[in-house]
C-alpha cells in the first residue's frame, strides 16, 4: 500500500525530536553520538513515509523490515521509535540502565527491533534471507539494510552485494550512511571507498545517490523502489557526522561521546541555534 507523503516541516520537527533524544543519551555513559546524528533523518523518513512498521503490525508476516546492520546508531533508532509510539519515550531515561534492553547496540527484546547488530558487516546477508523468504513466498513486502560507509570494508558486505543479484532481489534496498569517517579516522584515509557508486554497480545493483538530510532527495529516491527491475536497489545517503551539533560536526575525534550534565544542556541549546558548546568531556581514540 502507498503510504500518504509527510509534510516536510512535520519530517524536520521529528527528527529534531530524535536528536535530543540522541542527546540525551549521550551522558552517563555515552553512546555513537556522532554516527547516530548522521543517520537520524535517514531513519525518520523511512519509518515515517516509507516503510509498512507501526506500532501495531510488529508480528504481522506482512510487514516490510528494517535491519540496522550499523548497530551503533541505535540510539537514533530508540528515539525514532518513541517518537512514533513503537517505544514508550521515558524508558529511553534508561539508556544503559542494568533493569532494560536500551544500550548501545539493537535488542531484540525491545519490540521492533528485528535483529541484534554490532558486529559489523552480518545484517546485509540476514536481510538478504529474508527478502529471499518474501520472494519464494510471493510476497510484497519491503527490506532494508542500512550500512555505515566504514562497514563496506567488511568483504560479507560486497558477498552480500553479489548475492542479491544473483538472486535478483528487487525488495532489498542498500542504505549506506556516507558520512565520511569510521571510528576516529576518515574512510579515505584508511581504506578509501570511492568511487562507490560505480562499484556498487558493477556488483550489478541498481543505485541512487542523494543528499541523507534533504527530505526531498529522500523522497524522490525512495518513491523510484524499486529502481529498476531484478537488481538489488541501493542508496547512498551523503551525510555530515554529529549533523545539528556544529560542535562535533565532521569531528574525527568526537564519534563516541559521554558528555557531562552541563555539556548535555548546552548541547540541547546548541540543537535549537544557540551558542557553541565548550566540550570539556574527554574523547575516545584507537587506532
Amino acid at each position: 500500500m502507498q503510504r500518504v507523503t509527510t509534510p516536510i516541516n512535520q519530517l524536520e520537527a521529528t527528527a529534531l525530536k530524535v536528536r535530543e533524544h540522541i542527546i540525551k543519551m549521550s551522558t552517563d555513559g555515552g553512546c555513537f553520538v556522532g554516527a547516530s546524528l548522521s543517520a537520524a533523518d535517514l531513519i525518520v523518513y523511512l519509518y515515517t513515509d516509507f516503510l509498512n512498521i507501526n506500532p501495531s503490525n510488529l508480528n504481522d508476516p506482512d510487514r516490510d523490515y528494517l535491519f540496522l546492520s550499523k548497530g551503533h546508531d541505535v540510539p537514533a533508532l530508540y528515539g525514532t521509535f518513541a517518537e512514533l509510539g513503537l517505544l514508550a519515550k521515558d524508558r529511553l531515561k534508561n539508556h544503559l540502565s542494568l533493569n532494560d534492553h536500551i544500550y548501545w547496540h539493537p535488542n531484540t527484546h525491545i519490540p521492533g527491533i528485528e535483529f541484534h547488530s554490532g558486529s559489523l558487516g552480518h545484517l546485509p546477508s540476514v536481510a538478504i534471507g529474508v527478502a529471499m523468504d518474501i520472494k519464494i513466498r510471493g510476497g510484497k513486502n519491503k527490506v532494508i539494510c542500512i550500512m555505515g560507509d566504514g562497514e563496506l570494508n567488511e568483504g560479507t558486505c560486497w558477498e552480500a552485494a553479489l548475492v542479491a543479484n544473483a538472486y535478483k532481489l528487487d525488495n532489498l534496498i542498500f542504505v549506506i550512511d556516507r558520512n565520511q569517517f569510521q571510528a576516529n579516522m576518515p574512510t579515505e584515509e584508511l581504506i578509501p571507498l570511492e568511487p562507490l557508486h560505480d562499484k556498487f554497480t558493477a556488483f550489478g545493483a541498481a543505485v541512487k545517490r542523494i543528499d541523507g538530510h534533504s527530505f526531498e532527495a529522500l523522497h524522490e529516491a525512495f518513491s523510484a523502489y524499486p529502481f529498476e527491475t531484478g537488481k538489488l536497489n541501493v542508496v547512498i545517503a551523503d551525510t555530515v557526522r554529529g549533523k545539528g551539533l556544529p560542535s562535533i560536526e565532521r569531528r574525527a575525534d568526537r564519534w563516541f561521546c559521554n558528555f557531562n550534565a552541563d555539556e548535555v544542556e548546552s548541547l540541547l541549546k546548541e540543537l535549537h541555534g544557540e551558542h557553541l558548546t565548550n566540550l570539556t568531556s574527554e574523547t575516545l581514540v584507537v587506532r
